[in-house]
């Protein structure tokens, strides 16, 4: 059984605020003492050609010692101590798989680096023995008592909690809990899904298309607005910023969550459609990284493919569909009726797909969309097509 996440808004007491502040200045310290133990490693390993570690082992020894003489660290629970030590893990060895992998630089987690007090958001991760639910409030190891905005009743009990601070200054707790599947009434209707940047996404079904709703778009006068205000307040290097220079960036941040929760939404609601409607899904397994470096690239980002994709993928899940993400190369150059390919790649200004060897006449993104459903092996005759003879399926799951 999988599992999910589930988040909640915090109201918090005076009180309850320094408690995590100064919690999150103990583990933010634990982190750049992890930082500073793997780079001494490595520099003594590449002056002396040694071959000494800084695995969780050597940093759980090291965090136990640093609590035995400081007794500032003492005071804090160990629990979130101890997760940053899991994650400072989990961060290094991404790191080391990518330049393992010889990734592209662009592509490559960087290593680990410190954590500094203006620029690091909290974020305290406490296992089931340092959080207890009582009386609808969340009290966490070291005597925290955290007052939850239950906006709906958790399926299950939870096995770990994250607590943490948004750009725009508002805490959360986000609970793991077992994933439960809803299982929808069955339709037998099935469904092919084309990514694109004139579309959001087009699909074999025509009432089920996703427009692009340019949210970012439609804030950018504001955001420009905001950017020239932090511009005018910069602060000089090594300086703190100005009371107005802190509220632009407030604002600019504010003004940021409130675009990224209006493509959640769009997104997710269109999942809900899709999956409601539809029994099988064959989604084009598209990343949209490479389009960054395009002409494309803003239009590309307030389409928000890759956060509609996620949604598409975990509402298929939640609700017990069958989702087959199909791999995205010549979807544009084969013919969705007779299975031919093109010998050259179509223009991304041509908007309109003939298949050579059939003469079918019909919208790109549509040919792309009923592709999905050819390859995914899913009979799209209810899609203006059936499948070719022959025509081998094609699915990354």
């Amino acid at each position: 059984m999988g599992h999910a996440r589930w988040t909640f808004r915090l109201r918090l007491s005076s009180t309850a605020r320094r408690a995590l502040v100064a919690e999150w200045d103990r583990c933010r310290w634990v982190w750049n003492e992890c930082v500073a133990k793997s780079r001494a490693v490595h520099l003594h390993n590449k002056a002396t050609g040694g071959k000494q570690t800084c695995g969780p082992a050597e940093l759980d020894k090291m965090l136990t010692e640093a609590r035995k003489a400081t007794p500032w660290l003492r005071e804090g629970s160990s629990v979130p101590q101890q997760q940053i030590i899991r994650d400072f893990g989990k961060s290094k060895a991404k790191a080391h798989k990518d330049i393992k992998d010889r990734l592209p630089m662009a592509r490559r987690a960087g290593m680990p680096k410190w954590k500094k007090k203006r620029e690091a958001l909290p974020t305290l991760n406490y296992t089931r023995s340092g959080f207890r639910l009582k009386d609808g409030q969340l009290h966490l190891a070291g005597g925290i008592a955290l007052t939850v905005v239950w906006s709906r009743d958790l399926p299950a009990d939870p096995s770990s909690v994250r607590i943490y601070q948004d750009s725009v200054g508002h805490w959360y707790a986000s609970f793991v809990v077992p994933a439960a599947v809803e299982p929808l009434a069955q339709t037998g209707a099935v469904i092919g899904i084309d990514w694109g940047v004139k579309e959001t996404a087009t699909t074999t079904s025509d009432t089920h298309d996703l427009p692009h709703v340019e949210h970012g778009k439609k804030a950018k006068e504001k955001l420009t607005r905001y950017d020239r205000m932090m511009a005018r307040r910069k602060p000089k290097r090594g300086q703190a910023g100005s009371k107005g220079y802190r509220e632009a960036k407030r604002l600019r941040a504010k003004l940021h969550k409130k675009v990224a929760r209006q493509r959640q939404d769009t997104g997710r609601k269109w999942a809900k459609a899709i999956v409601t409607d539809h029994d099988a899904l064959a989604v084009e397994d598209f990343k949209p990284k490479f389009l960054a470096r395009t002409s494309m690239a803003r239009k590309a980002a307030d389409a928000a493919i890759g956060a509609t994709k996620q949604s598409l993928i975990e509402m298929g899940r939640k609700h017990g569909r069958t989702v087959h993400l199909v791999h995205p190369a010549h979807t544009t150059m084969d013919c969705a009726h007779c299975g031919a390919r093109a010998k050259h790649a179509l223009p991304l200004g041509e908007r309109t797909y003939t298949c050579t060897a059939c003469g079918t006449v019909s919208p790109r993104d549509k040919n792309s969309a009923r592709v999905m459903l050819v390859r995914a092996g899913l009979n799209p005759a209810g899609a203006e097509g059936v499948r070719p003879p022959g025509a081998l399926p094609q699915v990354a799951a």
